[in-house]
């Protein structure tokens, strides 16, 4: 049974994993008029979205096929993956990608030499060591760092 009423591909985004990141993410989007659900493990996670959040809440496993057709997946537009486990984030990526055709998918990953692997699949990913890194040498007035000297 679909989640959405709208029958065709919807603007709506798709969040995978409620931390910090995924409910700061999906209070944002929701602010901002988008339509968002957000998918966790947990039910005690969707504690982290605030009282605002206007969007969906759906609990499962990102990983699990009956769980995405019920967050309706394949009208997505875009499928956010900011589980804390990289091999989580790039299957539930490359379903979204591969499997869903979805158009856009971003995918957090904490190791920075796994990227290869994302780009080589058309995933974009967001690494907060290579970010965090980039920073601070802002922050010290020095060059920004390339990705593979982090």
């Amino acid at each position: 049974m679909s989640i959405l009423k709208n029958k065709k591909q919807a603007d709506y985004t798709i969040i995978v994993g409620c931390g910090r990141l995924g409910a700061n993410l999906a209070n944002t989007l929701s602010e901002e008029g988008e339509n968002v659900l957000i998918l966790d493990k947990e039910k005690e996670a969707f504690r982290k979205l605030s009282p605002s959040f206007g969007g969906l809440t759906v609990e499962g496993d990102g990983t699990d096929l009956d769980v995405l057709k019920k967050a309706d997946i394949s009208r997505a537009n875009a499928v956010i993956a900011v589980t804390n486990n990289d091999n989580t984030n790039i299957l539930i990526a490359q379903l979204a990608k591969e499997f869903y055709s979805v158009g856009r998918v971003i995918s957090r990953l904490y190791d920075p030499e796994r990227e290869c692997v994302y780009r080589e699949l058309g995933i974009d990913t967001i690494c907060p060591a290579v970010l965090s890194a980039n920073e601070i040498d802002k922050l010290l007035e020095k060059p920004a760092r390339t990705k593979e000297a982090v």
